[in-house]
């Protein structure tokens, strides 16, 4: 293996480019011509550098491709006039005090009528103040969601939930698998996310061999961390949702120490360096729960996102297929319910895109219609719920397998999941 190949394993050192914690250049330079006062701008606090910057910086580039095609089609008309957007952007390296400063920025100085964010560790830091201005936010972790948080929404990612849709193909699709084990980081992200698997695997009588593996996020050496788990002998190892820079060592650990069972994650950025580094037959058959978008089951009717085998190839135009993330389309996505929601009510003001955006308990998700959902779980119907892909690595390529619908599976099992994240301390009025 080349030098230059172990440098592009490292997320860390891959996406440093972007300037630590500080007010980003805005994005989007269009040909159509737009006043100086029909500008509306958009927050983009998320992280940008560190370990979990491959959940935020490939977001950032998408939306470059999103404010470049709907400025150079004319923006979005508000009140007869169109107007143009731009993304002003701030690193809050998933830290709360720095996501805190960041959006203290993007609303006192540049005025963003709209904050899109990772959520989760850096979400406690925005929230009194997102209470406070009213803004608008959303998250890609509706588990951030209470009764409380009014004005933030979960559009897109309903993570972990949609992890239920997986497990739920893999028991319909291979129900000699029996056992299963779970390994995660102990933060704000693995925990639900484990109740969520925890929660699937029984609802599938599936038995999880022993306690899920919590291991420190400052872990580094994961030879220890994957032994314990295969001494289990699972039939199944779900690697719950572990960040890249964990997914990519216990793949090649599991390779190494001569795993030959099923794999299961929730995200896999950047899969095609794990098969590099394992193999096709190794990684053939591992589950995870996002698509790239040249997928042509994404051409379906249902699909709400615009073109999406011709942004995936613009993407891998700008960027290179191998930076293509998990998160490239998320944040796109939340902008075109924006833009519909905005458009329709007349304003770009957050309480009015808001109102919007939740009439009539529907919006067009991503991957089809879905519902406001969520009160049973946050307290309040503020995630966007519907049919999920669940996604296969065939021949070294990632393919949609099948759409499942979350609200099915929840209509069904629905008091396991509670019974899972109360156990886990990660109902909303636990967290609170």
């Amino acid at each position: 293996m080349t030098s230059a190949s172990k440098i592009s394993l490292n997320r860390r050192t891959l996406l440093c480019g972007a300037a630590s914690a500080a007010l980003m250049p805005v994005v989007g330079f269009p040909r159509a011509s737009f006043a100086q006062e029909d500008v509306v701008k958009i927050g983009f606090l998320a992280p940008l550098t560190g370990p979990v910057a491959a959940w935020g910086k490939p977001g950032l580039d998408g939306c470059k491709i999103w404010a470049d095609w709907m400025n150079e089609a004319g923006g979005i008309e508000i009140g007869g006039k169109p107007h143009r957007i731009e993304f002003a952007s701030y690193d809050d390296e998933d830290d709360a005090g720095k996501a805190r400063a960041g959006a203290t920025q993007l609303i006192r100085e540049s005025d963003v009528k709209f904050i899109m964010m990772l959520g989760g560790n850096s979400w406690p830091g925005v929230e009194e103040i997102a209470a406070r201005q009213g803004m608008l936010v959303s998250t890609l972790l509706p588990s951030d969601l209470t009764p409380n948080t009014e004005t933030l929404i979960a559009p897109c990612e309903v993570h972990p939930i949609y992890n239920v849709t997986g497990v739920d193909w893999l028991a319909a699709n291979r129900p000699e698998l029996k056992t299963a084990v779970i390994c995660a980081q102990d933060d704000a992200l693995g925990k639900p996310s484990v109740a969520t698997y925890l929660a699937a695997f029984e609802a599938a009588g599936i038995e999880v061999l022993g306690d899920p593996l919590f291991f420190d996020p400052a872990t580094t050496d994961f030879a220890p961390v994957m032994t314990q788990l295969l001494a289990k002998n699972p039939d199944i190892l779900c690697l719950d949702t572990c960040y890249a820079d964990y997914v990519h060592p216990l793949c090649e650990q599991a390779f190494q120490q001569g795993y030959k069972g099923q794999i299961i994650s929730c995200t896999l950025d950047f899969y095609q360096r794990i098969v590099e580094r394992t193999s096709k037959e190794f990684m053939e058959g591992v589950i995870f729960q996002f698509p790239d978008f040249d997928d042509k089951a994404l051409n379906d009717p249902r699909i709400n996102f615009r073109k999406p085998n011709d942004f995936y190839a613009e993407y891998v135009k700008r960027y290179g297929a191998t930076e293509w993330s998990a998160v490239s389309w998320e944040y796109s996505s939340i902008m075109d319910l924006w833009a519909d929601a905005a458009q329709r009510a007349g304003s770009v003001e957050p309480a009015d895109v808001l109102k919007a955006m939740k009439e009539g308990g529907k919006g067009k998700h991503a991957f089809g219609e879905a519902r406001w959902w969520g009160k049973d779980l946050f307290g309040l119907d503020n995630a966007l719920v519907g049919d999920w892909p669940v996604v296969v690595i065939r021949d070294g390529k990632a393919t949609i397998a099948e759409f499942r619908s979350i609200p099915d599976w929840w209509d069904k099992h629905g008091p396991l999941l509670i019974k899972h994240m109360t156990d886990l301390g990660q109902m909303w009025s636990q967290r609170t």
